[in-house]
């Protein structure tokens, strides 16, 4: 059996402070295998939880829908509804990253003045689809 990691080392493995941990386990999104004195005592398997927690998070999920999809069952039709959703809104969101990071690539060495004017540039922005028609 692995060893418990205490909150301060759980914190500081995932960036997370102890306050957020403390308020995550009290809504029942980790739990807590006892205490080391008076400090909370986490199974090592708490850091693999907590990094799906903060990708939810950075991909637009709240808590409660981070909640219900850490206990969700293959039957539960509305969230897999609603993740299927979220993916094809990821996947706009991701093209329109690249549309920028691309952009601002081709800023770094452009010698068009202005900048925001050259065709290249604004060439980078447009979707796809747009460039297409």
């Amino acid at each position: 059996m692995s060893q418990d990691l205490d909150i301060g080392e759980v914190a500081a493995r995932t960036g997370t402070s102890a306050s957020a941990l403390r308020f995550y386990e009290r809504r029942g999104l980790i739990a807590s295998r006892g205490r080391n004195g008076l400090r909370r005592t986490f199974a090592p398997e708490t850091i693999d939880r907590l990094l799906l927690i903060r990708c939810a998070q950075d991909a637009g999920f709240t808590l409660a829908q981070i909640g219900r999809f850490l206990v969700a069952t293959p039957d539960d039709d509305a969230l897999r509804e609603r993740m299927g959703q979220r993916a094809l809104e990821l996947d706009d969101d991701i093209a329109r990253m690249m549309r920028m990071r691309d952009s601002l690539r081709h800023a770094a060495t452009c010698t068009h003045v202005p900048l925001v004017e050259c065709p290249d540039f604004k060439d980078r922005l447009l979707p796809t689809d747009a460039v297409e028609s």
